[in-house]
């Protein structure tokens, strides 16, 4: 289908790049996407393929603006921190003005792995902009069974990673699993800079490109990562990393985060206002560490067998064997957000 006289002048400087060209456009504009998360990350990525011109941008994140989040996340304004509207719809506002002939859809939820099933029937790429590791290695068992490609991401501090994952073909995520920190910080207890996340974005939002262009034989093939503050820069070849023995993409796979067993337990404590959270699997933290880490958010109190962080509507409280009790709340999808906010 020919581009129309509009959108060949819109798209004009795109169109003249030699990866996309008019034939590479008019696949951008037939195609669909779901970005989970609609942070910095989300925010960066889902406004690159609306003013390139993807067709149809799914954006799912179950959080609110905050004016903490105008330093870095590109799509808010102080009037949505204000309002403290659902980051999903305020995005899909923003993007809906910036280019009204792509289709954008927000939506305001607590994903889970049934949920990111149904959000992802009829896309042909899947962007991680998501906030912590359980929900990525979902993404991942969903990308493996249903056959849909994803481009993992992530950033904190002044660092970032990336990597594209094709079914079938490349490495995925739970192959790297041993090479990869399945627990680790979080924008919250070691910030981030800005131009992280702008880099982070801009290697998952290129691979995009060429996959939805077609252009398939230019994807990277590698895992990228980086530290723009240490000046590092590392790029590991991930095709030998594939592992016929992984449950996820091996040659049987049993997809293992579809399943309840493998993922975080969320429970209600009747009549005490409080969210009881226990991590997949057993762990021994040191709160001590913790303590540090959590200091610059509130009062933190620590004993032998506990430490309590205590915040303006909240306290929470975390064991050494992973377990936090979230109180001041009854709602899960509160605490899953105050969750993965403060321990990833």
């Amino acid at each position: 289908m020919a581009l129309t006289a509009a959108e060949q002048e819109r798209y004009s400087r795109q169109v003249r790049f030699h990866g996309i060209g008019s034939e590479g456009q008019d696949r951008l504009a037939r195609s669909s996407v779901l970005v989970l998360g609609a942070g910095a990350l989300g925010s960066a990525i889902a406004e690159t393929l609306v003013r390139a011109g993807v067709g149809r941008i799914r954006i799912v994140d179950r959080d609110y603006v905050e004016w903490s989040n105008l330093q870095r996340q590109n799509l808010y304004s102080e009037t949505d921190a204000e309002q403290r509207l659902p980051k999903a719809i305020a995005a899909a506002q923003r993007l809906r003005s910036v280019n009204s002939s792509v289709t954008v859809e927000g939506i305001v939820a607590d994903a889970a792995a049934e949920e990111i099933g149904e959000y992802t029937v009829g896309v042909d790429l899947i962007l991680d902009a998501s906030d912590n590791f359980e929900i990525r290695m979902i993404i991942n068992d969903i990308s493996a069974k249903a056959g849909i490609p994803w481009i993992y991401g992530a950033c904190t501090g002044s660092s970032g990673i990336s990597m594209t994952v094709l079914p079938g073909e490349s490495a995925c995520l739970h192959c790297l699993i041993d090479e990869l920190h399945a627990e680790g910080d979080t924008c919250d207890t070691v910030g981030i800079i800005q131009p992280a996340v702008q880099m982070t974005a801009a290697y998952q939002t290129t691979e995009a490109l060429k996959w939805l262009a077609g252009q398939k034989d230019s994807l990277r093939g590698t895992l990228v990562s980086f530290d723009l503050w240490e000046n590092r820069h590392v790029s590991v070849a991930t095709e030998q990393l594939k592992r016929a023995d992984c449950p996820s993409c091996g040659e049987k796979p049993v997809y293992p985060f579809l399943s309840a067993t493998n993922l975080s337990k969320t429970a209600v404590l009747c009549g005490r206002d409080t969210v009881q959270i226990r991590p997949a699997r057993a762990v021994l933290l040191n709160l001590e560490l913790w303590e540090e880490l959590l200091a610059v958010h509130g009062e933190v109190r620590r004993n032998p067998y506990m430490l309590s962080l205590e915040l303006e509507k909240h306290r929470i409280a975390l064991f050494p064997d992973g377990r936090v009790l979230i109180h001041g709340t009854s709602d899960t999808a509160v605490a899953r957000t105050l969750y993965h906010r403060y321990f990833g």
